[in-house]
Parts: structure tokens; sequence; C-alpha cells
């Protein structure tokens, strides 16, 4: 049964939804005028906020900086508007104003970018890729990387040779990059039909978050339990290999960082299977302060030592894709 605070709360968001839908239809006729699109969008997103929410979301996402406090569905309302103006137009215009929307120090409004780049992704997807990345070094908080994930996906199903980006940000030095790639691996069996999932590269996905358990984040953490449980939709046999050798692993080596990720992704497992893992990891914890032990964050330790300085590694991630500052 829905609860009461459910049922205002969805009540709240209908008496809104209209005006989210004339924000929509008015920034419609906006798109070629950057400046006024965010000006117009940041006071539409005043008007739909939710003081409640907003105070939530420093305890929900720490890190999260300025917010209006516009619930998510909201925000969908207003995107849906959208899309036919942003399809009829060039992909110019949008990645122009998704690049004008990045800067934003609001991150509604800074996520509002995903709108137009999923408009230009399949024109220009170059352009839209360097568009994502500013986007994802950009972010400091969960809410801000899983919003985005969607489209890396796509991105990456759209062109396989971007799986390239992904294998490069396991070894990123920002907590909210290595997600990334987690909470995009949790999203890309979504970005196609359930009958076509075999064909997404389930040995890279799980060869990905094989390099990455261990770390020692828990938002990290969370997105690799995350896309294990639903990797197991792609890869099945390949889980549940990864899973045992990992649970053997953190039982050898105490390694509580595996075993909180191994523990995560066990209600996709078969009972039997999970029950069995579940013995196997039954005294080992994740401990507060324990360094990473990654396959990926022993290769980032010696890169760091090779160029002298994490300020020098920032440097060099930055740089990896020309022009990726627009």
């Amino acid at each position: 049964m829905t609860s009461d605070v459910s049922a205002r709360a969805q009540a709240w968001l209908e008496e809104r939804r209209p005006e989210a839908r004339g924000l929509g239809q008015q920034l419609s006729e906006l798109i070629d005028d950057p400046e006024s699109f965010v000006t117009v969008l940041r006071n539409g997103f005043e008007r739909l906020s939710d003081g409640a929410y907003a105070a939530e979301q420093e305890r929900v996402a720490p890190g999260s900086g300025v917010v209006i406090g516009v619930r998510w569905p909201l925000v969908r309302a207003v995107g849906r508007q959208l899309r036919g103006a942003l399809l009829q137009g060039s992909s110019a215009s949008a990645i122009s104003l998704a690049q004008r929307l990045v800067r934003s120090e609001t991150r509604e409004v800074r996520l509002f970018a995903t709108v137009p780049l999923e408009a230009s992704l399949s024109d220009d997807p170059e352009r839209t890729w360097q568009v994502l990345r500013r986007l994802a070094r950009a972010a400091t908080d969960w809410i801000s990387v899983d919003a985005m994930a969607d489209l890396v996906a796509l991105g990456i199903i759209a062109e396989p040779r971007r799986w390239a980006e992904l294998e490069q940000l396991v070894y990123s030095t920002s907590t909210w990059e290595r997600r990334l790639v987690g909470s995009t691996l949790a999203r890309m069996p979504f970005q196609v039909p359930s009958s076509q999932r075999g064909m997404l590269d389930g040995v890279r996905g799980l060869t990905l978050i094989e390099s990455m358990m261990g770390d020692a984040e828990e938002p990290v953490q969370k997105a690799l339990g995350w896309a294990l449980r639903e990797w197991t939709r792609v890869h099945a046999p390949g889980v549940a290999a990864l899973l045992g050798a990992e649970a053997a692993i953190a039982a050898r080596d105490d390694d509580g960082h595996r075993a909180w990720v191994i523990r995560d992704a066990l209600s996709a497992q078969p009972a039997n299977v999970a029950r069995d893992l579940r013995g196997r990891i039954a005294s080992v914890h994740r401990r507060s302060g324990a360094p990473a032990t990654s396959r990926a964050a022993a290769v980032a330790s010696e890169f760091v030592a090779a160029l002298g300085g994490t300020e020098r590694v920032v440097q060099h991630q930055g740089e990896r894709m020309p022009g990726a500052r627009p």
C-alpha cells in the first residue's frame, strides 16, 4: 500500500507536471539562444522546486553543491517537451546549448545538458562525447554521475570503440569518474531490447568490473555491486564465475572492499549460489581507512609515481582527449 508520504509526494508532482510541460514548450523556442535558455530554465526550475527535497540533497548525495531542488520526474517532463524541437534542429545547436548548460554551477541546470546531448549523439558523436567528458569531470556527487550513465552507455553501444573511454576511467584519480564506469555498465543492459542483450560485450564489461574490485571508495563499490546485479542479465555465468573468484581473494586476503561488493551483488544470484558465497566471506568485513586493493588502483599508483604526483596525472587526464574542453 502506498504510504501517506508517497501519496502526498505523487500528488505534489502531478499538480506541477502541467507547469513543467509548459516550461519545456517555452524552452523549445530558445534552443538557438543558450543564454536566454539557461535563464528561463533556471527561473522555471525555481518555480518547480521543492524546499524539503532541496534540503535533503546534501544528506542523500554529499557534495551536490548548488541545487534548486527540482524532483527528477519534473526535470524529465521538461526535457520530453524539447526532444522534438532538438531533433528537428541541428546537432551544432544542440551541442552549443549543452556546452552552455555544462558551465552552470547549479546541478539541475548543468545536468540538463544530457537532453540536447541525447539529440546530438547520433549525428555528431565525437563532439557530443567531448561534452560528456566535461560533464563527467565536473561531477561531485553520485546523482550527477548516474544522470549521465544512460547516455554514456548509448554512446558505447553505438560506437564500440568508446569502450576505451571506460577502460581509461578505471585508472582515474576521481572517485566520480570511476563510479561512472560502474553506473554505465549497470545501465547498459537497458539500452537494448532484452532479446539483444547477448550482443553486448559481456566479457569486456566483466573485465572492467574485475579490474576495479577492491576499490576503496564506497560510491564506486556501490556502482560495482549495481553493475554486477544488472550484468547478470547479460552474462550470468560470467558474473557467477567472477563472484566466485573474488570471494576466494576476499577470504584469502581478508579484503573487506571486495567482500562488500560481493554481498551487494548477491540479490541477483540464484539462492544456492548466494548462500555459498555469503558463507565463504562471512568473516570478512569492510574496514574504514583500508587502502584500495584493486588491480586498477595498483596501476594508477604506479602511474602517479612515474609522472611525479597527482597534479600531473590530473593534467594528463584532462588532455587525453583533444578538444575535450569545448
